[in-house]
């Protein structure tokens, strides 16, 4: 137990549930984003795709970190008071949420444009536009299917770095606060008892 006598395991098992909540809401949002934008972008070409590219250089000219940090009161008071979100620890998380999510999206579009630009003139392509077929049919139904293994592979390496950018908040105070328990600030807890009992920072 902790100094007030709550039990730490239960509290790491809360905290690991809390923390890959936030990072699956996060992971989600990035690759959904930038699946979308990197298919529109390397289908279409010409001037959507330089402006989407721009718009991906500027997204990763900002340190997140950095924007995590600046951004947290003032976006958390807009999701209270605009979007009316309960205050604490609902407020916190979908902040971090969005706000992982918002600038992560930028290397899963390049990739997938990348893709896109090789799979496009493709003969299953080709068919599908002499068949008639809509753009939003063509990305959607045609070239999203074969992009499904890149996808996966940049979500699963997308979770693991985000349960860490969570954790690291927390630890800084930005992400959800105490009592309600994260990776995080059941991190930040152990280090009161650095000699005493290290199993407490080792285990979360």
């Amino acid at each position: 137990t902790d100094h007030l006598g709550r039990d730490l395991l239960s509290r790491i098992l809360l905290g690991i549930t809390t923390s890959l909540t936030i990072a699956l809401s996060a992971a989600a949002i990035a690759v959904v984003l930038g699946t979308v934008l990197g298919i529109i972008s390397g289908y279409l070409g010409g001037p959507v795709d330089f402006w989407i590219n721009r718009l991906i250089d500027m997204t990763l000219s900002f340190p997140q970190t950095l924007m995590l940090l600046a951004l947290s009161g003032m976006l958390t008071e807009v999701l209270i008071t605009v979007v009316h979100v309960p205050r604490g620890d609902i407020a916190n998380g979908l902040y971090i949420i969005l706000v992982l999510g918002l600038f992560g999206w930028p290397s899963m579009a390049r990739i997938i444009r990348g893709l896109v630009l090789s799979q496009r003139e493709r003969e299953y392509i080709e068919a599908a536009r002499s068949l008639g077929a809509t753009k939003r049919r063509i990305w959607f139904t045609e070239l999203l299917p074969n992009l499904w293994a890149p996808v996966l592979v940049y979500g699963t390496l997308l979770l693991p770095a985000y349960v860490s950018a969570e954790a690291a908040l927390s630890f800084l105070s930005v992400g959800v606060k105490p009592p309600t328990p994260t990776l995080g600030n059941v991190l930040t807890d152990s280090t009161n008892y650095p000699r005493s009992d290290f199993t407490f920072f080792f285990f979360p």
